[in-house]
């Protein structure tokens, strides 16, 4: 599958949650960058599978210049978890998204299971 596409279908996923978001968390949401990525790059220091990451302030943390809120989106790893089936890509990239979001929101892993989003 073409990496375009895949960004696409991501981009489209995230839209379709951002929409559905309660006010609260919508607001919140919409100031964290999403970006799409093939794979993690060698000097990423993250494991080579990892689906999607969080990277910089959590609100709850005061967020510096240097900590702008970003969801890395690895549609590569994604693609390859789904087994090359476009619902099941979907459906993880849903699931990655609203994730690392939980991380953003400053909820911990235990956290983030609670709520069915591990």
């Amino acid at each position: 599958m073409e990496f375009e596409t895949l960004c696409d279908w991501a981009g489209e996923e995230v839209k379709m949650i951002r929409q559905v978001l309660p006010e609260d968390l919508k607001d919140a949401a919409d100031r964290c960058t999403v970006s799409y990525e093939d794979k993690p790059s060698v000097g990423d220091d993250i494991e080579n599978d990892v689906l999607g990451l969080f990277e910089g302030a959590s609100m709850l943390e005061e967020p510096g210049p240097e900590a702008v809120p970003r969801i890395r989106i690895f549609v590569g790893n994604i693609w390859d978890y789904a087994e090359r089936e476009e619902q099941d890509f979907r459906d993880e990239v849903g699931t990655t998204f609203l994730h690392e979001l939980g991380h953003y929101f400053g909820w911990d892993e235990d956290e983030i299971a609670d709520r069915g989003l591990d």
